[in-house]
């Protein structure tokens, strides 16, 4: 991007004795473009500027979209605070996370954007056309557009609070500790194929008795196979569940908090701060 259109003229060059490298240099350029027909009509780099912004704007609206679930009354796993959301028109008792709303729906806004651009430079001729006076509204609009959505993201992400509870008890929904129990039996030597199977008749027993998979007797899972040992509640239950996870880059608490550091570091930024 860092390339001088200067002294591409209109689109065919001077016959005058200009200095591209020269100017170029002057002006912090790392060079001059090659070509003054591809100088003066190329929008690429806006292209790819737009493209960046989408990107950006696809993962905030990904982000913004699990924390207004997050905030519902169903799963009540978040709690913004009064400064970051509003009440409802009809239910005052309401905290509504209207500002990840907004970014959501910002989103398709800056996608608009860089598709405005998109449509704009696909039927033109080689050289300058005056259609290209049309990209500086989607370039601004993407600008101040995404420049908003980092700053509400920010802001929002600092005046919110997890209720730890309302998740705890929600985590053994689902037999989550089903896959470390394959684990386990893959560390004992069973082929994974196999492992699958008899996990899925552990679970079925434990959806019959309406218990969790760390309920059932030594006894109930021998029966299943014999293969089981006492051990294999050291892979069950939540936080032994979570606990083995640990391949990098997993979900496992140690690999979480390794990431953590090295963004925080990498960052500049005081993990006690911005926990």
């Amino acid at each position: 991007m860092n390339f001088s259109p200067l002294g591409a003229c209109a689109l065919a060059g001077t016959g005058l004795p200009i200095d591209r490298f020269a100017t170029s240099m002057a002006l912090g350029f790392s060079a001059p473009l090659r070509n003054s027909v591809d100088a003066v009509s190329d929008r690429d780099f806006l292209l790819e500027f737009l493209s960046a912004n989408s990107i950006i704007a696809i993962h905030l609206s990904r982000l913004a979209e699990e924390w207004v679930i997050w905030a519902t009354e169903e799963f009540g796993f978040l709690i913004p605070s009064d400064a970051v959301s509003t009440g409802s028109s009809i239910m005052p008792q309401k905290k509504n996370p209207d500002p990840m709303e907004l970014v959501r729906g910002k989103s398709a806004r800056i996608i608009g954007d860089l598709i405005t651009l998109l449509v704009l430079c696909k039927g033109l001729p080689q050289a300058y056309n005056r259609d290209l006076q049309e990209d500086k509204e989607p370039l601004f609009d993407s600008v101040e557009t995404i420049v908003a959505m980092l700053e509400v993201t920010t802001e929002f992400a600092q005046n919110i609070t997890f209720n730890q509870k309302r998740i705890s008890r929600s985590l053994p929904a689902g037999h989550l500790d089903a896959t470390t129990m394959a684990d386990y039996l893959v560390h004992k030597g069973t082929p994974f194929r196999t492992s699958h199977d008899i996990v899925g008749k552990a679970v079925a027993l434990s959806l019959t008795k309406e218990c969790q998979l760390s309920e059932l007797s030594l006894h109930e899972l021998q029966h299943i196979d014999p293969i089981f040992e006492d051990d294999v509640y050291d892979f069950l239950g939540v936080e032994n569940s979570i606990k083995k996870f640990c391949s990098y880059g997993s979900t496992g608490s140690d690999c979480v908090s390794e990431q953590m550091n090295f963004w925080c570091q990498k960052l500049n930024l005081n993990k006690s701060e911005n926990a």
